[in-house]
C-alpha cells in the first residue's frame, strides 16, 4: 500500500492537481483580499457621501442658523445633534464658531474647546471631506459652513465616523466574502479531482519522468524498428502514428494519413485480424499483419505491421523454378527408368527391333521440342522454363504446347529472370485452373519483333471476367501456403514497372496477353 500511495503522490495527475491546488488556494486568497480592500473602499466613499450628507442637513436646518445666533448654542443644539448623530449611525457631529470653539461634541467634556482639524475651506464656503485623527481617532469627516439669512458665515457644522465604526462595517461583510472565497476553492476543488481522474486514466498513473522515459524508447523503437507499422483510430480511417519504414515500404509522404491513400489490397482490410498476407505493391511485395488494440474491454484501434518480402519473393520464384525443373528430372528420370526396364525385358525376350523402337521414339519426340525451342528461343533459361513446365503439366494429365510462331532472340526489355518471372506466374495460373480438367489444355507464345514482346498464355478453362481479373491483379494478396495466389499481383507489378500491357480475355479461348512496348 505504501508503494501505490508512493507511486500516486509522483504521478503527472497527482502533480498536476497539487499544483492546480496551491494556485488556486493563492489566487483565491489574492482574490477575497482584494474583495476586502474594495469592500472598504466602497464603504469609505459612502461614508463620504453620508457624512456630507448629515452636515449640510444640520448646517441647513433654521433652528441650527437660529441657535449659533443666540445666547447659548449648547443648550439648545446639543439634544438635537446627539438625536441626529443616534440615528445617522454617526459618531460625532460638532458645531462650532467660526473660531473653531465647539457648541457641540459626543463628549461633552470637549464642548467649548477647539475643533481639531481642517476648516479653512470651509470658512471660505467650501463643503468638503477629509481623513483626519481628531479626539476619537483616526475617522472620516465633513465640514461644512453655516451661513445667516444674509449670506454671512455665521458657524460651521462637522460629521464624521471613526475609522472604527467603518472597520467594523467591512467586517461584518467579511463572512460573505469568506463564504463565496470558501464555495469558489471547493468548486475549483472538484474541478481539479475530476481533471486528476481524468489525467490518471489517460496517463495510467504514470509520472512525468516515466512518460518522459516512455516517449524517449517509444520514439526510437519506431524510427529503429526494420518493420513497417501504423496505428490507425478506433474508426480504422485516421492514422495516428506511421513510422519511417512504413513511409518508406508504401511510398507514402509526410504528414497525416488515412486508409485511402493506402495501396488497395490495404484498403480492403478493413478494422479485424489478419494474419500473414501477402500483399504485392507497384514496388513491393510485403507480408501484412493487422491487430486490435483494446484497453479495458474498450477498443482503441488497430495496429498494421509490414514485412518486405520482395527480395524474399523473388529468391522463392527462383526457387520455384529449380524445383519445378528438379521435378521435371525426378518425373523423367523415373519414366526414362520405366523405359529402359521395358527395352531390357523386350531384348531378354529375343525381339531386338522393337526394344529399338520404342528406346528412340520418345527420345525421337523429346529431342524434336528441345531442338525447336533452343532454335525459337536464345535465352536457356527460357528453354529450360518451359521444358519444365510441359513436363510439369503432362504430370497433371494437361497437354501444354508452344505455339508454331514462338520467336526470342532476346527478353528485352525484362532481364532473363524477370522474364522468367513473368512465364512461370502465368503458366502456373492457368496451369491451377485447368489442372483438373478433363483433356485439359495450354498454349504458349512468346515473340519479340520490332514493335514488342507478345507473350501469350491460352488453355482450355472459362477464363475470367474483365472485373475479376481486375480484382485478382489488384488484391495482391494470397492464403495459400505456396504462394501461387500471387501470381497474377507479381506480374502486374512486373509489367507496371516495364510500362507494359496486361489483359485478360475470353473468346475464342481463355488467354492472358501481355504487351511490351519497345
Amino acid at each position: 500500500m505504501r508503494g501505490r500511495r508512493t507511486r500516486a503522490r509522483g504521478t503527472l495527475a497527482g502533480q498536476v492537481f497539487v499544483v492546480q491546488v496551491l494556485v488556486l488556494v493563492v489566487v483565491i486568497a489574492a482574490g477575497a483580499a482584494l474583495a476586502l480592500l474594495q469592500t472598504r473602499r466602497v464603504q469609505d466613499d459612502a461614508t463620504r457621501a453620508e457624512v456630507i450628507d448629515v452636515a449640510v442637513a444640520v448646517a441647513q436646518t433654521p433652528s441650527t442658523i437660529a441657535a449659533v445666533q443666540g445666547p447659548n448654542p449648547t443648550a439648545l443644539l446639543q439634544p438635537v445633534t446627539e438625536a441626529i448623530r443616534t440615528a445617522a449611525g454617526m459618531d460625532f457631529i460638532v458645531v462650532m464658531a467660526p473660531d473653531r470653539t465647539r457648541y457641540t461634541h459626543t463628549d461633552v467634556s470637549q464642548i467649548g474647546k477647539p475643533f481639531s482639524g481642517n476648516i479653512d475651506r470651509a470658512l471660505a464656503g467650501e463643503t468638503f471631506t477629509e481623513t483626519f485623527t481628531g479626539t476619537l481617532g483616526p475617522s472620516i469627516r465633513a465640514v461644512t459652513p453655516v451661513r445667516a439669512a444674509d449670506g454671512r458665515i455665521v458657524a460651521l457644522v462637522s460629521a464624521g465616523v471613526t475609522r472604527t465604526h467603518i472597520l467594523a462595517q467591512v467586517i461584518d461583510q467579511l463572512p460573505i466574502v469568506l463564504t463565496a472565497a470558501a464555495a469558489g476553492l471547493a468548486l475549483a476543488t472538484i474541478s481539479s479531482l475530476l481533471l486528476r481522474r481524468r489525467l490518471l486514466r489517460q496517463t495510467h498513473g504514470l509520472g512525468s519522468a516515466e512518460l518522459r522515459v516512455l516517449y524517449e524508447h517509444h520514439d526510437a523503437v519506431l524510427h529503429s524498428v526494420h518493420e513497417g507499422l501504423l496505428v490507425f483510430d478506433a474508426g480504422g480511417d485516421r492514422a495516428e502514428l506511421v513510422n519511417d519504414q512504413a513511409r518508406l515500404l508504401l511510398d507514402l509522404p509526410d504528414g497525416p494519413i488515412t486508409r485511402a491513400e493506402l495501396p488497395i489490397s490495404l484498403q480492403r482490410l478493413g478494422t479485424g485480424v489478419v494474419r500473414d498476407e501477402m500483399h504485392v505493391t507497384p514496388d513491393r511485395v510485403l507480408v501484412v499483419n493487422q491487430d486490435l488494440v483494446e484497453h479495458d474491454g474498450r477498443r482503441l484501434g488497430t495496429v498494421l505491421t509490414l514485412r518486405d518480402h520482395t527480395e524474399l519473393r523473388d529468391v522463392l520464384g527462383e526457387l520455384d523454378s529449380v524445383r519445378g525443373f528438379a521435378e521435371s528430372l525426378r518425373a523423367q528420370a523415373h519414366e526414362a527408368a520405366n523405359r529402359l526396364h521395358t527395352v531390357v525385358t523386350m531384348v531378354e525376350l529375343g525381339r531386338p527391333h522393337e526394344a529399338v523402337n520404342f528406346a528412340t521414339a520418345e527420345l525421337e519426340l523429346s529431342q524434336v521440342l528441345i531442338d525447336r525451342l533452343t532454335g525459337a528461343v536464345a535465352e536457356p533459361a527460357v528453354v529450360a522454363l518451359l521444358l519444365g513446365k510441359v513436363e510439369q503439366a503432362a504430370e497433371y494429365g494437361v497437354e501444354l504446347t508452344v505455339s508454331g510462331d514462338t520467336l526470342l532472340d532476346s527478353t528485352d526489355p525484362l532481364t532473363p529472370n524477370e522474364m522468367v518471372t513473368l512465364l512461370g506466374n502465368l503458366i502456373d495460373n492457368a496451369l491451377d485452373e485447368v489442372g483438373h480438367d478433363v483433356d485439359a489444355w495450354m498454349e504458349v507464345t512468346v515473340r519479340r519483333d520490332e514493335s514488342e514482346l507478345f507473350v501469350r498464355v491460352a488453355d482450355s478453362g472459362p477464363g475470367m471476367s474483365e472485373e475479376l481479373f481486375t480484382r485478382a491483379t489488384e488484391r495482391g494478396y494470397s492464403t495459400k501456403t505456396d504462394h501461387h495466389g500471387l501470381g497474377l499481383a507479381l506480374v502486374r507489378r512486373l509489367v507496371a514497372r516495364h510500362g507494359g500491357e496486361l489483359r485478360a480475355r475470353r473468346e475464342p479461348e481463355s488467354a492472358v496477353i501481355v504487351r511490351f512496348s519497345r
